[in-house]
């Protein structure tokens, strides 16, 4: 899970034709590719929540923050009942956002900053160590796991591409704390660095790596929410088992959990709202959020559901007055979020 890495940063994003992801480009072209997923709010919590539970994003505060959030059906659930190790490995202090709780009490083994020797750390910020040093944990640790004869399941959360936008020197051709476009490409020099220790190693051929943002750079824009502000995008990279594909079809971030699952081929019994993306009778629909607003999207279409039952509509960016296909929508938008709302019962275990 990438921090802030929005789809605008892609090298075929870019009007200005700067390099700045040449490796998750590469793996992009190798792998199973959705450059159009989009994330379902503006904050890494909402993007944990989606990979880890494939929740629609309700209003107010992700379940990480919220009470009864312990023993649910989650990404950790479908693989501990198959035997996995589960760990969640952050370059941070898991305490911020409830993440050390949410992971700790649904079955992972929690390794975030205060599990990292000094001797392991080679630059850090106020968010957390590198990602190279990230990774390189994340490398260790499945080496333990595999030395155990144990699979393992990891959820790995990056922090470089934050400010101050800091980074080890000379990784890179641009000098650390000079933006954000350094960032970018320091994060994305550390996922290349990763894949290729990776390589080296028993278990990398019997590996499924999947890259995906935990929401956009930014949110600002015209409307009260801003679709092309979520968009981020997903990879799913197994160079000994998936054949490259590209699939521009807009796709849910709730959607990446399915669809793992089904490129496992593992059947499973559990409440989550996504959908496997790569299946012929796939939809495209998707749900963005901020605290107050939760949107709900198919095609050009969008419906708006706003506090004290406000709603808005809008086709092709524009507001508009609703007709029978977004009153339509409007109610796809309330069932989803209603059901939605009693993920403590839903999703319980």
């Amino acid at each position: 899970v990438m921090e802030s890495m929005g789809a605008e940063f892609l090298n075929e994003c870019r009007e200005d034709g700067a390099d700045v992801t040449p490796c998750l480009s590469r793996l992009g072209k190798e792998g199973i590719f959705f450059p159009n997923t989009y994330a379902t709010g503006t904050r890494s919590v909402r993007g944990l929540e989606a990979i880890s539970t494939s929740l629609p994003p309700l209003p107010g505060m992700s379940i990480l923050r919220q009470e009864g959030n312990e023993h649910l059906q989650t990404i950790g659930s479908i693989f501990r009942d198959k035997g996995y190790d589960l760990k969640w490995i952050y370059g941070g202090y898991g305490y911020f956002d409830n993440m050390n709780y949410f992971f700790g009490n649904n079955g992972f083994q929690v390794l975030d900053r205060n599990s990292m020797d000094d001797s392991e750390v080679t630059h850090s910020t106020i968010w957390g160590v590198c990602d190279e040093d990230l990774f390189r944990r994340a490398v260790r640790e499945a080496d333990e796991s595999c030395g155990r004869g144990k699979p393992f399941l990891q959820v790995v959360f990056t922090t470089s591409n934050h400010r101050p936008y800091t980074y080890p020197e000379g990784r890179i051709d641009i000098p650390s704390h000079t933006g954000r476009m350094g960032a970018v490409k320091y994060a994305d020099y550390a996922v290349g660095a990763f894949v290729e220790e990776a390589r080296t190693k028993p278990w990398f051929d019997n590996t499924l790596f999947v890259f995906v943002g935990d929401h956009g750079a930014g949110s600002a824009g015209k409307q009260a929410l801003n679709p092309e502000t979520h968009r981020i995008f997903s990879i799913f990279y197994a160079p000994a088992l998936l054949k490259p594909e590209r699939r521009d079809t807009p796709v849910s971030q709730i959607d990446v959990l399915p669809t793992l699952l089904g490129l496992l081929n593992w059947p499973y019994d559990a409440a989550f709202y996504g959908k496997d993306a790569l299946k012929p009778s796939y939809q495209s629909r998707y749900f963005v959020s901020n605290y107050q607003y939760i949107g709900y999207l198919k095609g050009k279409d969008m419906v708006v559901l706003k506090p004290q039952r406000g709603v808005e509509f809008f086709r092709d960016g524009e507001a508009v007055e609703p007709d029978g296909r977004m009153k339509e929508l409007e109610r796809e938008a309330v069932y989803y979020y209603q059901h939605a709302s009693g993920w403590r019962t839903s999703l319980k275990e």
